[in-house]
């Protein structure tokens, strides 16, 4: 991917190397327990501390810093700013094709170790998500060097992926879509509630192959090599791919980001048809 030197993003709140709030457990589940809704929150991209909380303990706020900034995390918050305004720039332009109305976008936080959002907790454990309550997506950099070293989805344009999934979900919360489908999985059994979790994840992975698509067109910024990798970290985190690799018999009924096939598909469908209307997963129907 080709991004140095091209322009970064106004809309970055740094939190880096601040010492900020964190969640610490107190009492409570034993540590397998914890592990487990930990490794669950870290690929699914959601806050899921607050299932922590049962057996009598609570949460009590820590302080944890974020230790010093390395030419690391300088070069990942670079690569970051850089393809948020890419996303910026592209969905703009979509909006004022195809919705007739300005896109608003939205702000990405850095932070390094733990960090606080309307929605919960954010930290290493979480992975990166996005907040509808505040229009913020929140991201840990590190989390590429888990994607790289644990899922064997490497490369920048895998990493580019994870922002544009991200910030395909401020779109649908953008288009009135996170607000229906909130509605709809209030009072449903968890089964529904699941269904419609796979349709709004897989919309989202089919609008940042639209997005993919767009900055391609627009920036000349994707190298050969760079799709596969983004189709590469979309079947690896599949959750019928995360829960072979936890020991387990897949669950269709528990999903709720879709299957490695689902999503590479979806994706693909994005970037094949880079028009909004390609992406209607929930008429959709066969997913």
């Amino acid at each position: 991917m080709r991004w140095q030197g091209r322009r970064g993003s106004s809309n970055i709140e740094d939190r880096r190397g601040m010492r900020s709030a964190g969640i610490g457990r107190v009492g409570g589940a034993g540590g397998l327990g914890i592990l487990a809704v930990v490794v669950v929150g870290y690929f699914l991209g959601v806050d899921l501390t607050p299932l922590l909380g049962g057996g009598g303990g609570g949460f009590a706020p820590v302080q944890s810093g974020g230790g010093q900034i390395t030419e690391a995390d300088r070069q990942a918050g670079e690569f970051v700013s850089v393809t948020l305004a890419d996303t910026e720039e592209v969905w703009a332009n979509v909006f004022s094709e195809q919705v007739n109305r300005p896109y608003q976008p939205a702000t990405l936080v850095l932070f390094k170790g733990v960090t606080q959002s309307p929605c919960g907790g954010a930290s290493g454990a979480t992975g990166p998500f996005y907040c509808p309550t505040d229009q913020k997506i929140y991201l840990d950099t590190a989390f590429f060097t888990t994607m790289r070293q644990q899922l064997g989805a490497g490369g920048d344009f895998a990493a580019a992926y994870v922002v544009g999934h991200e910030v395909a979900h401020h779109v649908q919360n953008e288009l009135g879509i996170l607000e229906r489908t909130t509605r709809a999985r209030q009072g449903a059994s968890e089964t529904q509630s699941n269904a419609i979790s796979v349709r709004t994840e897989l919309q989202a992975d089919c609008l940042s192959g639209l997005w993919a698509r767009r900055a391609e067109a627009r920036f000349g910024s994707l190298e050969p090599g760079d799709i596969e990798e983004a189709m590469n970290a979309a079947g690896r985190i599949g959750d019928d791919a995360l829960q072979r690799g936890a020991g387990r018999v897949p669950m269709p009924d528990s999903f709720t980001h879709g299957t490695s096939e689902q999503r590479q598909r979806w994706f693909s469908r994005g970037y094949e048809s880079p028009k909004l209307e390609t992406c209607d997963t929930f008429n959709a129907r066969q997913l």
